[in-house]
């Protein structure tokens, strides 16, 4: 008896996300079971009448060649997933900062905490000040340049240099998308799965092509799913697109005054709120071939490097093309 082909690619699906989903571990809040590619350290940090602890990996270099840079994290990934990155900067000579903001990764998960850029700059400024390090370059990808943007405003005697990779926050989302409250958000959060995080990576990362080294990022939000400790991490989220929401950034770009790297992978479609939008305005949401441009002329003395048909992570879908603009712009 033959087997129909639609059915063979039917079982060997089902087949295939069985295995996919044995691997994967339920994971604690501040992933005490996940060991992190470098040396993990903890800042105690009094925020909001709360005792919290931030993690941060301090990479140095045999050979330093006397420049800091700080490597701020996406809303859906912690320090973890800079590795590749950060080992690339090592080699060159850069001492490599890399911190788990507040509601991420190991650090602290708050139940009542109000989520600011300014309080996240401040937080990450407070580990650089007990490293004694005055001058440092800011990298941010995703929520981590909504986040870079900011602290390039606060602190511009600090700041040498800043590099934006596909930031989140390059437009406002509120004139697309209505007001979704806490609640709301924290109920959609709780939705979550493996199948709706791969699904979302496939569409907006990796233009629907998946390959096994994705596994590990995917697993490091997942994982939390099948927690008991879903239902905090999920209001931490919830809390955290809150403020990318109702906190837009894009008044701060003519602010800039330090020399600035754009690094935009043009495919990307990222947008916050797009699915609450309507159906019209959602197609004008997250066009960041367009975005790209529009963002390079309102910062003065900045660079823009377009990557054609790259996604929302360049640093993890095409490592070579992101790191040559990169290094040639820091050193």
């Amino acid at each position: 008896m033959k087997f129909p082909i639609t059915l063979f690619i039917l079982l060997f699906s089902i087949f295939s996300k069985a295995q996919d989903l044995s691997k994967l571990q339920p994971l604690n809040a501040e992933l005490s079971t996940v060991k992190y590619p470098f040396p993990v350290q903890f800042k105690e940090l009094k925020n909001q009448g709360q005792q919290l602890k931030m993690a941060f990996m301090d990479v140095k270099p045999a050979n330093p060649n006397g420049k800091t840079i700080i490597l701020l994290h996406g809303k859906n990934f912690n320090g973890y997933y800079f590795e590749q990155t950060a080992k690339e900067l090592k080699k060159e000579g850069f001492r490599v900062i890399m911190p788990d903001q507040i509601g991420f990764g190991k650090s602290s998960k708050p139940k009542q905490y109000q989520f600011r850029f300014q309080q996240l700059a401040e937080n990450t400024k407070s580990i650089l000040d007990d490293l004694k390090i005055e001058k440092f370059i800011v990298f941010g990808h995703s929520m981590g340049g909504m986040l870079a943007t900011k602290m390039a405003v606060m602190y511009p005697e600090n700041v040498e240099k800043l590099i934006l990779e596909n930031p989140i926050g390059l437009e406002d989302y509120r004139n697309f998308s209505p007001y979704q409250n806490i609640d709301k958000q924290y109920a959609s959060e709780l939705k979550n799965t493996y199948d709706s995080y791969k699904d979302y990576q496939l569409k907006f990362y990796y233009d629907g092509k998946w390959k096994p080294e994705y596994d590990k990022w995917l697993n490091l939000l997942a994982g939390w799913t099948i927690s008991k400790d879903f239902p905090i991490t999920a209001w931490n989220a919830a809390l955290t697109s809150d403020m990318v929401y109702t906190q837009p950034v894009v008044g701060d770009f003519e602010k800039l005054n330090v020399p600035t790297l754009l690094i935009i992978g043009t495919r990307d479609r990222t947008a916050i709120g797009k699915a609450n939008a309507p159906k019209e305005l959602q197609p004008l949401m997250g066009l960041y071939q367009n975005l790209g441009k529009e963002t390079q002329k309102k910062i003065q003395n900045s660079k823009l490097v377009e990557l054609e048909n790259v996604g929302h992570s360049p640093h993890i879908e095409v490592f070579e093309r992101f790191i040559t603009p990169l290094i040639e712009f820091i050193k």
